[in-house]
């Protein structure tokens, strides 16, 4: 492929920060006057460093200085026309500074960056924004410098505006807006100037509903003309609706590059983001309310030990352990169980009839669910923990998607795949009983073959 079929191209991007270190004090009045004498040029030195990284080396294994933060480091891939890319990692992993780099914001420190084509971006609330300007005003600026004729923006102005549904405030300045309203406006200008290239960081963390909603139909809108668009988000969802890629950063380095589903499969599971245990030494500082506190959530295996991954034929158990602290209350613990496209795949209420809508004593109790072999689909299960009391219900505490776990595909007798190598879609993978029979109209068994009278 010639270098004209890829929108983006990244080579080697890295980006080095000095941070900060605690000031020098001086015990006596003659170390604090030699230090002023020589402040001219200790700050000059410390101006030129922030911006010379000469004592860096490029090797992973040679050690930075202890002022030194790799915001990104050797970063290289290639985006073709028309694909449309998510982001992923967890919060400091790189993506926003990425971004950054490709839309000239910043320099890399090393390595380079090519964007072929004419870019829009929304890295942050009213990017690009004058705040003294007005809605109008701002549109019609953001368009300039995206190149727009002022023909082109007014053929687009009612449907920005439309989509923006800040219509009452068009005319009213921006410094007004909340940061509904900025991001609302801001997005629908970045959408609907028909770029090349459509750069986007977190757009969906703020809005409604509503807002979302739309905002996931025009960029599928945009991905049907042919565009090419860099999604950053945390909502894995919308990545594994929107994207045909994605790809992973930890650290400020590339870990994975493939098909969403595998890479949001990698982040929730094998990412580090989420474990197979969590605990809450401190009974004062643990989740919980006046009656109830959790105390630790595990997955574990039939052995009791901590199962960070199970085979898809092995029952899986989540463990829940909490303090009640408040006797003569019923308690509901109950689970919720996530994909890793962010899916709810089934909820699980506690039916123990031992403890059912029976009142709790003052204690510490372990309530475990055990979900069987050959149910769950592969792939990463998050699982959210939960606990109310009833009758009213009142939370006790919700801990979202607090512990993971990963479900390891099996092929062979005793599974639902069988020797079957091809793709079983679905968030679950029941081992069915099938039977079959060879028919015989001679032996008396009924016609399986219904004719029509």
């Amino acid at each position: 492929m010639s270098a004209d079929d890829f929108a983006v191209t990244a080579s080697g991007l890295s980006k080095i920060y000095r941070i900060g270190l605690k000031e020098q004090v001086h015990d006596t009045f003659a170390r604090a006057a030699i230090d002023f004498i020589r402040s001219p040029l200790q700050n000059y030195r410390k101006y030129r460093s922030l911006y010379k990284f000469d004592d860096v080396t490029v090797g992973e294994s040679a050690a930075a200085p202890s002022d030194i933060i790799w915001a990104l480091r050797d970063a290289s891939f290639d985006i073709k026309r028309g694909e449309v890319v998510g982001f992923i990692g967890r919060n400091g992993a790189g993506k926003s500074t990425l971004l950054k780099i490709l839309t000239r914001i910043t320099p890399p420190t090393r390595g380079y960056a090519e964007i072929r084509g004419r870019v829009a971006s929304l890295l942050e609330v009213g990017t690009g924004f004058h705040q003294e300007l007005s809605g109008r005003e701002n549109i019609y600026l953001n368009a300039t410098i995206l190149g727009m004729s002022k023909r082109e923006v007014d053929r687009k102005f009612d449907e920005i505006v439309e989509f923006s549904g800040v219509e009452r405030f068009i005319d009213t300045p921006v410094k007004r807006y909340s940061s509904g309203m900025a991001v609302r406006l801001a997005f629908a200008v970045a959408a609907h100037l028909e770029p090349e290239i459509l750069i986007i960081d977190e757009v969906l963390a703020v809005g409604d509903a509503a807002f979302q909603k739309k905002c996931i139909s025009k960029m599928q809108d945009v991905r049907k003309q042919g565009r090419t668009v860099l999604f950053v988000s945390h909502n894995m969802p919308a990545v594994a609706m929107l994207c045909s890629r994605a790809i992973l950063l930890n650290g400020g380095q590339i870990v994975m590059d493939g098909l969403p589903s595998e890479v949001i499969g990698r982040y929730l599971s094998g990412g580090g983001i989420t474990a197979a245990e969590r605990e809450w030494p401190e009974v004062e500082s643990a989740p919980g309310g006046d009656v109830a506190r959790l105390r630790s959530i595990r997955v574990i295996g039939r052995d009791g030990r901590t199962a960070p991954s199970v085979d898809i034929r092995e029952d899986v158990g989540i463990e829940m352990v909490f303090d009640v602290m408040r006797p003569g209350h019923v308690l509901l613990p109950h689970y919720w169980f996530y994909n890793e496209e962010g899916m709810v795949v089934f909820a699980s209420l506690n039916q123990d009839p031992a403890r059912y809508e029976q009142p709790y004593s003052v204690g510490c109790y372990v309530s475990t669910v055990w979900i069987p072999g050959n149910f769950l689909a592969s792939g990463a299960l998050l699982v959210t923990a939960a606990l109310i009391t009833r009758t009213p219900d009142i939370v006790q505490f919700d801990e979202a998607q607090v512990v993971a776990f990963n479900v390891r595909d099996n092929m062979g007798p005793g599974t639902a795949r069988g020797d079957w190598g091809g793709d079983l879609p679905g968030v679950v993978r029941p081992h069915l009983k099938w039977t079959t029979k060879e028919y015989s109209g001679s032996t008396g068994q009924a016609d399986p073959v219904r004719k029509k009278t």
